[in-house]
């Protein structure tokens, strides 16, 4: 009978541990249905657009490939008449846990001309969730650096520990991008040479937002775990904005995540855990539209 009851026990228990892991990991659960950011399609038809460059009356985009330690690497620049132009969105249009989608789908459902992907907030409990000036997830995540992204365009580096959600969105935050750390503050780099997220690897495809000056800004995408590119530490990606002449700069969700979608395409080779070319699929990105 002791063994009996030892084995239902531990059969409960790895029952029990499977379904933590997919709870954390796979299964979605939809809290909130969420209206596109971009209700009519944007008037793209005054635009003139090549295969790396798009400019129109109000948004201006260009795009460079750099090669810098031994890694492909995609720039964005990006010039708003604007702030409004500069969104986040949610995949399927969903608020929730674990609900997800390719970075190009949800930005084709949002009529985007640049995009990348976000924070990937939707595998988190915990952590502030303020998008396009609403606020879906106001439980602070302790010692969490934030990105907010106020409503005139300027950037704002917080402590999630010692900041309100509510108190930022009545100084006039509309997006908040909870993941990091912040690569650059008040134009110097804000990362150790040693640092990194979690146990991550010291190389990986990256993905980080920048501003140089008002409505000015930089969306920059890198390879890695390829043959063709080793892939950047969080130091060197901060060279990188730093040689931008950044003045605030954000680290976005990187490894398989990081994606970079414009004009229709997806500009840069993201890579999957198995290594093959795939994209990963996310919970939210943020773009230009």
């Amino acid at each position: 009978k002791k063994y009996i009851f030892g084995a239902i026990f531990g059969s409960i228990l790895v029952l029990f541990t499977i379904y933590v892991v997919l709870d954390t990991l796979v299964l979605s659960s939809v809290y909130q249905n969420v209206e596109t950011t971009s209700n009519t399609e944007y008037d793209t038809s005054n635009a003139t657009t090549s295969d790396n460059t798009y400019k129109d009356d109000n948004i201006e985009i260009s795009i460079s490939k750099i090669r810098k330690y031994d890694t492909d690497i995609y720039v964005a620049d990006v010039k708003l008449s604007d702030a409004s132009y500069l969104k986040t969105a949610f995949a399927n249009n969903s608020y929730g846990k674990n609900v997800t989608a390719k970075t190009s789908s949800i930005a084709e459902d949002n009529n985007a001309i640049l995009a990348i992907n976000g924070d990937y907030y939707g595998v988190q409990e915990y952590g502030y969730v303020l998008k396009n000036g609403v606020i879906y997830r106001d439980t602070a995540k302790s010692d969490q650096e934030d990105l907010v992204i106020y409503k005139d365009g300027s950037f704002e580096i917080i402590n999630e520990s010692d900041t309100d959600i509510n108190n930022l969105l009545d100084k006039g935050a509309w997006n908040i991008l909870s993941f990091g750390p912040s690569l650059i503050t008040n134009g110097n780099i804000s990362v150790s040479e040693t640092e990194e997220v979690g146990k991550a690897m010291a190389s990986n495809p990256r993905t980080a937002i920048g501003i140089i000056d008002d409505l000015h800004y930089v969306f920059v995408v890198s390879d890695g775990r390829t043959d063709e590119s080793e892939g950047l530490s969080l130091y060197q990606l901060a060279t990188i904005l730093e040689d931008l002449d950044v003045e605030t700069a954000y680290n976005l969700d990187g490894g398989g995540s990081s994606t970079m979608y414009f004009n229709g395409e997806v500009v840069n080779t993201p890579v999957s855990m198995r290594r093959n070319s795939s994209e990963r699929s996310v919970s939210d990105i943020v773009y230009i539209g």
